[in-house]
């Protein structure tokens, strides 16, 4: 690869060879994660190979990517974020019926209690293959509150210490839909959600298909680890259930170091990209009874290991 250096801040960025050079100026919004593009054009990335390429490649290095002022078409929206793999319906929020695979998460007075984006989370880790990641679109927010905070997991894992990266080494772990979503629903139709998407299996520690970074791979999706009950971790029973689960915790609230977060303040026609194989992220609920309306493009992604 070849190394390019952007204007803002003299920012060291990796290009694929054969890309060029173009406007996009990028300037880092946190030592850890998190960008902010402008001179660019999502509209115009969805049909130039070259210009998609080189957003994908700023992706992979700070693994959400910002931009403002892109007064661009849901179908636009759509064929951006198709750019980098097929989108995915889900089955509790739905799709735009005239743009599929488009989720508009609109907040207003008549929207339910439950929120679960003010969770910090990794989306659709409940699914066997988790989303690759995700285009949002800010369509109406408050003059104040509604911010996002993104996480960076890679790096989450990087800075534990090491007996606790030997510990957790080879450790699965459970994924609920059942337990999130399907909490509030009534018993039969709770079981006919679990029974379409079973509890999915991930390592603790996944690696990273394109980077080949090991990132911590559990969050409020998480019930259990699945491996945990050996003898190097279990002298008597009694050690089984709070050590995993005092295990677990501590892991789960690795994302909630403010070090490795970076926040978002939206304005209409905000954009973000994210990569959710290396994140987690966390939608502030401070704002009610302002409305906020979002439109979010999630794309499929691979089996975890």
């Amino acid at each position: 690869m070849d190394q390019t250096i952007h204007p803002r801040g003299n920012t060291p960025v990796l290009v694929r060879p054969g890309v060029p050079r173009t406007s996009i100026t990028v300037e880092p919004l946190t030592c850890t994660i998190g960008a902010e593009l402008s001179g660019v054009n999502l509209g115009d990335a969805a049909r130039d190979d070259d210009l998609f390429a080189e957003i994908k490649q700023l992706l992979l290095q700070y693994k959400v990517l910002f931009l403002r002022d892109q007064d661009i078409t849901r179908a636009e929206h759509v064929a951006f974020a198709s750019r980098f793999g097929q989108l995915e319906d889900h089955p509790v929020l739905g799709s735009d019926p005239d743009h599929p695979g488009l989720v508009r998460i609109y907040k207003d007075l008549d929207s339910k209690p439950e929120h679960y984006e003010n969770a910090l989370h990794c989306d659709g880790t409940w699914r066997e293959c988790p989303p690759m990641g995700a285009v949002l679109r800010c369509v109406e927010t408050p003059e104040v509150g509604g911010d996002t905070i993104w996480v960076n997991m890679a790096e989450a894992y990087r800075r534990l210490p090491e007996h606790i990266k030997t510990q957790i080494a080879g450790l699965g772990a459970r994924h609920s839909i059942e337990a999130s979503f399907g909490a509030v629903m009534p018993t039969e139709q709770r079981h006919r959600l679990k029974a379409q998407y079973p509890d999915a299996e991930h390592p603790v520690v996944r690696t990273h298909p394109e980077t080949g970074e090991q990132i911590l791979f559990v969050n409020s999706f998480t019930t259990h680890f699945v491996n945990y009950h050996t003898p190097e971790n279990v002298r008597f029973g009694q050690d089984h259930a709070p050590g995993a689960a005092n295990l677990l915790n501590y892991l789960i609230s690795q994302a909630a170091v403010p070090e490795y977060q970076v926040r978002w303040r939206w304005q209409k026609n905000s954009f973000a990209i994210w990569d959710n194989r290396s994140t987690q992220h966390y939608a502030v609920q401070d704002y009610w009874p302002a409305l906020r309306k979002m439109e979010r493009a999630g794309i499929v992604g691979d089996r975890t290991f």
